[in-house]
């Protein structure tokens, strides 16, 4: 009797988006066009970094959260990268942005990490 395989290749496919400056009413929406782009080729797992973010308003809250609900219908997943600046930090605090996505450090980017 011989032996049966079947071999299965999984490739998981991550993107950090780094953002710099800004994420209001202004900018969303060549965030979302971004963001729609690579959910168009199927990449379900992203990673918003935003370290370097000095705003966000309501705009920019939306985009985050219209990729997250896209990527986990697709079984995939959003991240976030905590911005250094307190101003961001504390809209993503009161909005409780940070019990909806989870929150990883840059040296955390790896494909189990999902």
């Amino acid at each position: 009797m011989t032996i049966e395989i079947t071999t299965k290749e999984h490739t998981i496919r991550i993107i950090v988006l780094a953002l710099n400056g800004r994420l209001d009413a202004f900018e969303a929406p060549a965030l979302r066009k971004v963001c729609d782009d690579y959910l168009a080729q199927q990449v379900n797992h992203i990673v918003f970094d935003l370290t370097e973010v000095s705003m966000l308003d309501s705009a920019g809250l939306a985009v985050l959260v219209s990729t997250l609900k896209r990527t986990r219908l697709a079984n995939g997943d959003v991240r976030l990268i905590w911005p250094r600046a307190e101003a961001a930090a504390r809209i993503l605090k009161l909005t409780k942005f940070d019990q909806v996505f989870q929150s990883i450090e840059p040296s955390q980017i790896v494909p189990r990490g999902f």
